[in-house]
């Protein structure tokens, strides 16, 4: 079974380009949203096991949308990463900028690198199997 990411960002070319680019990893069903207003209902229909966020967006910020799916029972559980064009990687390599459990990313990471930090992100978050 394919690791399902939520990517919420206000720019559809941007999005879209994940996507794909994701996709073609072979290890991903993607999602987009393009409307931050719309991330919650998005993430609580889809079932992510990964969220990521622009942090800066016109209707809602990352965080203000990192706060509602915090509230949601649904998904509050889910890791979030955000991707922003505010920090380097120089500044912000892959876990070294955490927020409230939250990992801070920069737009321009490389794609290898930004695979290494979902798949670091979602190892870190990972709920402990139970055992019978």
């Amino acid at each position: 079974m394919k690791t399902r990411i939520l990517l919420v960002d206000d720019e559809p070319d941007f999005t879209g380009m994940l996507k794909m680019s994701l996709e073609t990893a072979g290890y991903y069903e993607v999602r987009e949203e393009n409307d931050a207003t719309s991330a919650v209902a998005s993430a609580r229909e889809f079932g992510p096991d990964l969220i990521v966020l622009d942090l800066m967006m016109p209707t809602l910020d990352g965080s203000e949308v990192a706060a509602q799916v915090r509230r949601d029972v649904f998904v509050r559980d889910t890791p979030l990463v955000f991707l922003t064009a505010l920090v380097s990687e120089s500044d912000a390599p892959c876990g070294a900028y955490n927020s409230g459990g939250n990992t801070f990313l920069p737009k321009s990471m490389p794609l290898p690198k930004l695979l290494e930090c979902i798949e670091e992100t979602l190892r870190n978050n990972k709920t402990p199997a139970l055992s019978f």
